[in-house]
């Protein structure tokens, strides 16, 4: 029995497309994507939010007569299906199980499958002819091979034209999980080399269109950037000559007027352990040796912390109002429904991870060594591993003893390589300020643990850890206050903010 489903797409388009009981929901979106002059290898079906299997006939899909299914664009990222192929008798029997399994791109051919198949790490490592064999016909006595095509089954389809052949897996309805392919063969009437020359002239006509079209679209974003390029530069070459125009101009205005200003220390302050100028003078001028510490900072003299020694209040520990409004706002996003990001959103966020990590200048990175005493090193974007091994065995006292970085918080372990791979910014994710312990290798014996880990001339220029002093920010309105007018209001409504009956309309006793 003949019915219909309606298609529609994003423009609020929409169209008429029979179906029959067996007609597959992947022909269905052919005919509707050929009756809109779309693509049917950009979009898929959606009923009702959710996806439509496309691999499936009509009847077993769950739709009714007339339903309305939404034409919605597909993802450009092909997703990875897993294809096992059964290999007919008698070449099954070399092939344990007779299935070849391998996963595949969604939007691969199936002739391009086969070939895959074929030869290659897909075939374990056996030659398998599948899109080459030819038999003699025994009715005539000429000799002549004649072509034996493959037949795929998939799921009760069957697919024997080079039409077919060249149709991909998600044309097929097939985007993800598991596929089973049955192999076959049919003989045809048509010449083995007459095939040949067909599937070398069909075949090679898809991959030419499918090259221009790669080249048309790389060309196209070529020139646009080249444009924008070339854009770009002629406003930073405006921006720059006005900016030094104006530098000059406010350089020499400003000189005869303003005094000559002090010579400020290079190092800036960063955190609980920043120093002084003043007080380290050899700080305050850089350093021509990158392996140079910025900073060389002495072992604690207390064994317990000094975070632990400033006195707390017993009102840091009582929860705020500030405190349950956060808590509510996180309970209400978490209970939300959430999608994941699109291919869209995940280049935008990978771009600007790229932006994020291009516009980092340098970085601090403190090591700590074994004996609490610690050095600090400016390292540029380019750094590696080895550049920070290297400048702890220039402070070392024995820089012949092994031993190995590791992330503070983490178990990632930096290795001790000149290569990119090991860069400090793109690959350990450094940025601003990042602490490193040190670790001795087992092999290292413990007279060498037990003695001071630096040098005698970078021990003298060690200072101590400054802690700054926590300044106590007072509340606006105190919690004394809070409670006392709450208690006021629970009060007014009747002591647990309840109304109570009035005294004339309670029962009275009998």
């Amino acid at each position: 029995m003949a019915s219909h489903v309606v298609v529609i797409a994003a423009d609020l388009r929409r169209t008429t497309v029979k179906v029959t009981p067996g007609t597959y929901l992947a022909d269905v979106l052919d005919q509707a994507c050929k009756k809109l002059n779309l693509s049917s290898d950009k979009y898929l079906f959606k009923h009702k939010q959710r996806q439509v299997d496309l691999s499936v006939p009509f009847r077993t899909s769950g739709l009714i007569g007339g339903a309305k299914l939404e034409l919605v664009q597909r993802s450009n990222t092909p997703s990875a299906v897993q294809i096992a192929l059964q290999i007919p008798q008698p070449e099954a029997r070399e092939i344990p199980g007779g299935r070849l399994i391998k996963k595949f791109p969604s939007d691969l051919t199936l002739w391009k499958i086969m070939r895959q198949f074929e030869s290659g790490e897909a075939s374990a490592g056996k030659n398998i002819n599948i899109t080459a064999r030819g038999f003699a016909s025994t009715t005539s006595g000429s000799g002549q091979l004649y072509y034996e095509t493959p037949v795929l089954n998939i799921m009760g389809r069957e697919f024997s034209t080079f039409e077919d052949f060249q149709r991909t897996l998600a044309q097929l309805g097939h985007n993800s999980g598991n596929v089973l392919i049955r192999l076959g063969f049919r003989r045809t009437e048509q010449t083995l080399f007459e095939a040949l020359q067909q599937i070398s002239q069909s075949f090679e006509e898809a991959e030419s269109q499918e090259g221009s079209a790669a080249a048309n679209s790389t060309s196209g974003s070529a020139t646009k950037e080249d444009s924008d390029l070339i854009g770009e530069e002629k406003r930073d070459d405006v921006a720059a000559a006005t900016s030094d125009a104006a530098a000059e101009e406010a350089e020499a205005a400003d000189t005869a007027s303003r005094p000559e200003p002090p010579i400020e220390s290079t190092n800036e302050e960063t955190g609980p352990e920043a120093t002084d100028a003043t007080t380290d003078p050899t700080s305050s001028v850089p350093s021509q040796d990158p392996y140079q510490p910025v900073n060389v900072f002495l072992a604690p003299t207390g064994a317990t912390p000094a975070a632990a020694l400033v006195p707390a209040s017993e009102s840091d520990f009582t929860p705020t109002v500030a405190h349950a409004q956060l808590h509510q706002a996180r309970l209400l996003q978490s209970s939300r429904n959430t999608r994941l990001p699109s291919d869209k959103e995940l280049q935008g966020k990978a771009a600007a991870q790229e932006a994020r990590i291009a516009s980092i200048q340098s970085v601090l990175v403190k090591v700590r060594f074994p004996d609490n005493t610690s050095s600090e090193w400016r390292a540029g974007p380019s750094e590696t591993g080895a550049f920070l091994y290297e400048a702890v065995r220039h402070v070392m006292a024995d820089p012949s003893q092994k031993f190995h970085l590791l992330l503070s918080g983490s178990k990632i372990l930096i290795q001790d390589s000149s290569s990119q791979a090991h860069n400090l910014v793109k690959t350990y994710k450094f940025s601003s300020r990042v602490l490193v312990n040190l670790v001795w290798e087992a092999t290292v014996p413990d007279s060498v643990r037990e003695e001071p880990f630096l040098r005698a001339n970078v021990a003298m220029r060690a200072q101590e850890v400054k802690v700054p002093e926590v300044t106590h920010v007072e509340e606006d309105v105190p919690r004394e206050e809070i409670k006392k007018a709450d208690k006021e209001e629970r009060s007014e409504k009747g002591g647990d903010g309840v109304k109570k009956v009035p005294k004339w309309l309670r029962l009275g006793k009998k």
